[in-house]
């Protein structure tokens, strides 16, 4: 993430309530997205494919 390596993050996300939890990104990485794709399933799990903005937008 900080070399810049990373053109696309494809995210599963699941709702839960919890009371903490680690952060995806660490603390001193700033990364724009674009979303490129969701989709939503029946168990609530929802699909997130970002691209970085640079990338993503030619």
């Amino acid at each position: 993430m900080r070399a810049g390596l990373v053109d696309e993050y494809h995210l599963f996300v699941r709702p839960a309530i919890v009371g903490g939890g680690n952060a995806f990104f660490p603390d001193d990485v700033r990364v724009d997205l674009a979303l490129l794709d969701e989709r939503r399933f029946s168990d609530g799990t929802a699909y997130l494919c970002y691209g970085v903005k640079d990338i993503a937008q030619g």
